[in-house]
């Protein structure tokens, strides 16, 4: 395991878990726009771990779509429509003035960090 992979996955264990209290607190104007910032960061250290992993691999990466896409080939995660969503909903984010833009993005996130964890002990379990 590379210092590069491990560096970042670290990173992207501790950005899932302060997603994860974000999301565990009580709902406000606030909690949500910090739930969306820390959904975003979150996103670059999902991508950038699953490129550093790829290129362990052998596989060159140059985007989050190819890392998602490269990740689904070797079999280290399993539901590529929604991980293509999570692309979608980051790209939204730019977006989060408008409020219904806002709420359809934190009402996701939820799902997402399902995704996120399941790809952490995936990582984690890899050699």
């Amino acid at each position: 395991m590379s210092s590069k992979f491990q560096a970042t996955l670290h990173h992207f264990e501790r950005a899932v878990g302060k997603l994860s209290d974000v999301l565990e607190q009580e709902k406000n104007e606030y909690i949500r726009d910090s739930a969306i910032q820390r959904f975003e960061f979150t996103f670059e250290l999902a991508w950038k771990t699953l490129k550093a992993f790829l290129e362990e691999q052998g596989i060159t990466v140059y985007s989050p779509r190819d890392s998602f896409k490269g990740a689904f080939q070797t079999g280290l995660i399993d539901e590529e429509p929604t991980w293509l969503e999570t692309i979608e909903l980051r790209n939204l984010t730019t977006h989060t003035y408008n409020e219904s833009t806002a709420e359809a993005i934190y009402d996701a996130l939820p799902r997402v960090l399902v995704l996120y964890k399941k790809l952490l002990e995936s990582l984690k379990a890899r050699p």
